[in-house]
C-alpha cells in the first residue's frame, strides 16, 4: 500500500516533505543505509589513490581499496550549487532551476532522493553545505539570506530532511564561524532542524564540527533500528581554505596556501575515517551504500593554485574535463567487491536512480531523468566487462555546452548574447579515450561526427529548459 501511495503521489508531482512522510520504519537487514559524502571544490587528483604524490589521504584511499573507483565520474556542473541539485534530483540542475551558484533554490515540487527515503521509512539528514536556497527570512547571511533572498527561502528541513547542520554556503575550513582575517564574524551560520541557530561546539577545523553532528545522528539511528540517509557535504577545500598547525605540518616544504590546502583535505580525510570506525564499530558498515565524489574541479589557475585536475584540461567553472571530472568512489560491502577500477562515464545525476534500483524504491514517474542506474554496468564491471554508459551526459554552464558520449566529447562555444537558446558559434570534438587531456580538437577531421552530435546536443538543450 505504501509503494502504491509514492507511486501515485509521484505520478501526481506531489513533494515529499518531511511532514508528510510516512510513519512505517525501514527496519531489518534487507534495505541498506545511505550515505553520500561530499568535497567542495576538490580536484580529480587531489587524492592519494588519484595518484597525487604528496597529499596524504589514508582513510579515502581505503575507502576506495575496500570498494569501487571510478575515473570517470563527473559532477552534473562545474560550479556548487548545481551539482548538488543534481545529486538530489538525478537530473540536470536547469530542469530544477538552478542555473549557477548561489542561484534559484530546489523547488518544493522537486521529487528527491531524501524525499523518496524519507517516505519508505529512512531517517534522513543532511550536514554541512546546503547551497540550495537560504535558510533564514531574518537575519542577513552568507551571500542571499534574509530579507534579501526571501524568495529563495528553501531550506533543508523544509525539503525533506528531518535532522539538520546545515549553512547556506561556504565557510571557512578552520573556526568557520571566524574570518580568517582577524577576529571578525564571518557572516555565515550554522542551523538546526528547528531553524534556529547552532552556538555551540563550533570552533578549530570545520570538517570535524560537521562530523560531530554526523556520528550522533547515525549512532541514534542504528539505537533505534532505523535506516538512515546521511548526505554529508563538507566546505574544505573551498576558500577561504584554513588549516590547523598540526595538519599543515607534514606539508611544511610548500607554499602557505598549499600547506593549507593540503592540510584540510587532511583534516577532510580524517573525518571520513572517523565515521567508517563508527559505522564498523555499530556494525552496519557492511550494509551500508557509501559514496564519496566532490562537486566540480579544484578552484584557481593551473600552476598558480593547489588543487590538482591531475593531467585534465580545465577546472572549476570550466566544462572541459578538469571542471566536472572529480574523484567517485563507491563502497558497499555486502553487495560490491572490493578494489575495482570502473573506468565507465557516470555523474552525479546517477545517484537517485541507482539507489532507487537498489533500494527498490519507485523512481519518479513523470520526472524527466538525465542520470541512468549504474547497477547494470557496476555488475559487468564486476565480471571483467568494460561496460559502456549507452546515453550520453550533457553539460550546460555559462557560454559552454557538452555532449559526453562514451568515447567522444563535443564542445559547444555559445553566443555572447544569449536569446532563450543560444546557438553554437564554434564547435570542437575530442577523442576522449585516445586523448583525455582534450589537447586534440578533431572536429575538422570529423565534420560528420560533429554535425551529428550537435543535433543530439541542441535537442537535449531545449529539454533542459522545461519542467517536469
Amino acid at each position: 500500500m505504501m509503494r502504491h501511495s509514492l507511486a501515485l503521489a509521484l505520478a501526481l508531482g506531489t513533494a515529499v516533505s518531511a511532514q508528510e512522510q510516512a510513519p512505517a520504519k525501514a527496519k531489518g537487514p534487507a534495505r541498506p543505509n545511505v550515505i553520500l559524502v561530499m568535497a567542495d571544490d576538490l580536484g580529480w587528483g587531489d587524492l592519494g589513490c588519484f595518484g597525487h604524490p604528496d597529499l596524504k589521504t589514508p582513510h579515502l584511499d581505503a575507502l576506495a581499496n575496500d570498494g569501487l573507483r571510478f575515473t570517470r565520474f563527473h559532477a552534473a556542473a562545474p560550479v556548487c550549487s548545481p551539482t548538488r541539485a543534481s545529486c538530489l534530483t538525478g537530473r540536470h540542475p536547469y530542469r530544477a532551476g538552478i542555473r549557477g551558484a548561489n542561484s534559484g533554490h530546489l523547488g518544493a515540487d522537486e521529487v528527491t532522493l531524501q524525499g523518496l527515503l524519507g517516505k519508505a521509512g529512512y531517517r534522513t539528514g543532511h550536514f554541512g553545505k546546503w547551497h540550495l536556497g537560504t535558510l533564514t527570512k531574518t537575519l542577513k547571511e552568507s551571500n542571499r539570506g534574509g530579507p534579501r533572498g526571501v524568495a529563495h527561502f528553501a531550506p533543508p528541513w523544509q525539503r525533506g530532511f528531518e535532522v539538520c547542520f546545515s549553512t547556506e554556503a561556504k565557510v571557512p575550513t578552520f573556526d568557520p564561524m571566524k574570518s580568517p582575517k582577524g577576529d571578525k564574524p564571518y557572516g555565515t551560520h550554522y542551523w538546526n532542524h528547528h531553524g534556529e541557530l547552532v552556538t555551540d561546539n563550533l570552533e578549530g577545523d570545520d570538517s570535524r564540527v560537521i562530523m560531530d553532528r554526523v556520528l550522533p545522528f547515525v549512532r541514534d539511528s542504528v539505537d533505534k533500528e532505523d535506516r538512515f540517509f546521511a548526505v554529508v557535504w563538507f566546505h574544505a577545500p573551498h576558500l577561504p581554505v584554513v588549516a590547523s598547525e598540526a595538519d599543515r605540518k607534514p606539508y611544511a616544504q610548500f607554499n602557505e596556501l598549499t600547506q593549507h590546502y593540503y592540510g584540510c583535505i587532511t583534516a577532510l580525510d580524517r573525518e571520513v575515517g572517523r565515521l567508517r570506525k563508527t559505522l564498523d564499530e555499530l556494525g552496519v558498515s557492511d550494509n551500508t551504500i557509501f559514496w564519496f565524489c566532490s562537486d566540480n574541479g579544484p578552484e584557481g589557475k593551473k600552476g598558480k593554485a593547489p588543487g590538482s585536475a591531475g593531467p585534465l584540461r580545465g577546472r572549476k567553472r570550466s566544462l572541459f574535463e578538469g571542471g566536472t571530472r572529480v574523484p567517485g568512489i563507491l563502497s558497499w560491502p555486502d553487495k560490491l567487491p572490493k578494489g575495482l577500477v570502473v573506468d565507465t562515464l557516470a555523474c552525479t545525476s546517477d545517484f537517485v536512480p541507482t539507489i532507487a534500483h537498489w533500494l527498490d524504491l519507485d523512481a519518479p514517474e513523470k520526472r524527466t531523468l538525465d542520470g541512468i542506474n549504474l547497477a547494470p554496468l557496476i555488475g559487468q564491471a564486476i565480471t571483467g566487462e568494460q561496460p559502456l554508459r549507452g546515453k550520453a551526459i550533457g553539460f550546460e554552464s555559462a557560454r559552454l555546452a557538452t555532449w559526453t558520449t562514451d568515447r567522444f566529447k563535443l564542445v559547444a562555444h555559445l553566443g555572447k548574447t544569449p536569446k532563450k537558446l543560444p546557438t553554437a558559434t564554434r564547435l570542437q570534438l575530442f577523442d576522449l579515450i585516445e586523448d583525455p587531456t582534450e589537447g586534440n580538437d578533431i572536429a575538422a577531421k570529423n565534420g560528420s561526427e560533429a554535425i551529428r552530435l550537435n543535433a543530439q546536443l541542441s535537442k537535449w538543450r531545449e529539454s533542459i529548459r522545461k519542467r517536469p
